[in-house]
């Protein structure tokens, strides 16, 4: 059986990203490497991480190719919140059986979701 550890986003604005992410998550990074452009966040059971690629050039060729999901039983108000913190709004809140997704997309244009728990 696996599981999933950690998600690695890899960019070329590894600050910008850290300060974005830092803001929707609502805290500093758990782990800094700012030397190696590395910056981490444990997220409930997995870990979201920020790294300085150098093999990355502007940005995401396929946003939606993967996505990642934020779980919020207020996923409306958590859209605004990310909205206002410069979030790029790629689908506004929409009802999917009894629960609610929302899609962003981050400064790389990176999507990731808010998502009702299940």
């Amino acid at each position: 059986m696996l599981n999933l550890n950690s998600v690695m986003i890899g960019t070329k604005q590894a600050i910008a990203l850290a300060a974005f992410y830092e803001k929707i998550l609502g805290r500093p990074a758990d782990m800094v490497d700012a030397d190696n452009g590395f910056w981490g966040w444990q997220v409930e059971s997995a870990f979201l991480s920020v790294l300085d690629h150098s093999e990355m050039r502007g940005n995401a060729k396929d946003p939606g190719r993967v996505m990642f999901n934020f779980e919020t039983p207020q996923v409306k108000e958590e859209f605004e919140r990310i909205k206002a913190l410069g979030g790029t709004v790629v689908k506004e809140p929409y009802q999917m059986g009894e629960g609610w997704i929302a899609t962003l997309a981050d400064p790389d244009g990176n999507y990731f979701q808010l998502v009702s728990p299940m």
